[in-house]
């Protein structure tokens, strides 16, 4: 229930209207208001409405749309998620993460504005290596259950720097990602993706959770 609530908010559902918490003092008759007019009253629910789903969408949560196929089979295009603004304030993004993230400098330089999304592979001071068709974190393999091949590239060996993420698409073969243009600073990423609400046979947490954080 709470979910469908913050759904319908983020996209902008329309807002209930509150009557007023004053109560009636006993054997006190209460005024009649002034008619309102409707036209006005109509403009103050828009205006309250859209100023809230404003605030949520800036601080909490908000929707975003997959417009590629670099997530797949985890993401498949045109699914709809709920991305949490809030979580990263409390903790720090883990491996297995599936974060959005604001265009790092290198990729302002080659003309990106839209967000991307990615999954967290490496952490601050890891040292990373993709040889053999794997992902090695401080020379050990990874088990990854959720990728639609494996990387048919090298890269590394390097070291992820201080306050830094390497994010790889689960489309390995298929995802512009950092082995090609390097790490996201943490203050570039915008939140958690968390939940699917698109389409209606997909709803749910997003699947499958990483072998690694069972």
């Amino acid at each position: 229930m709470k979910l469908k609530i913050l759904i319908s908010t983020i996209l902008n559902a329309p807002m209930t209207r509150l009557d007023s918490n004053q109560p009636n003092l006993p054997d006190q008759a209460s005024p009649r208001p002034a008619q309102e007019n409707p036209w006005v009253e109509g403009i103050k629910t828009i205006a309250l409405s859209a100023v809230l789903a404003f605030g949520i969408r800036t601080f909490v949560a908000e929707a975003r749309y997959i417009p590629s196929g670099s997530m797949l089979p985890t993401l498949q295009i045109n699914d709809r998620l709920i991305v949490d603004k809030v979580g990263y304030h409390f903790r720090r993004p883990e491996r297995g993460d599936i974060v959005v993230f604001a265009p790092t400098e290198k990729l302002k330089e080659q003309n990106y504005k839209d967000a991307f999304i990615k999954r967290v592979i490496a952490l601050p001071g890891e040292k990373v290596e993709v040889k053999n068709g794997k992902v090695f974190i401080n020379d050990q393999p990874i088990q990854e259950n959720y990728v639609e091949d494996r990387p048919a590239y090298q890269y590394g060996p390097v070291i992820v720097p201080d306050n830094q993420y390497l994010v790889l698409g689960d489309n390995r073969n298929n995802s512009y990602d950092s082995h090609y243009w390097g790490f996201v600073p943490r203050e570039k990423i915008i939140g958690r993706a968390v939940v699917r609400f698109w389409p209606p046979n997909r709803v749910g947490s997003i699947q499958p959770e990483p072998s690694y954080n069972k």
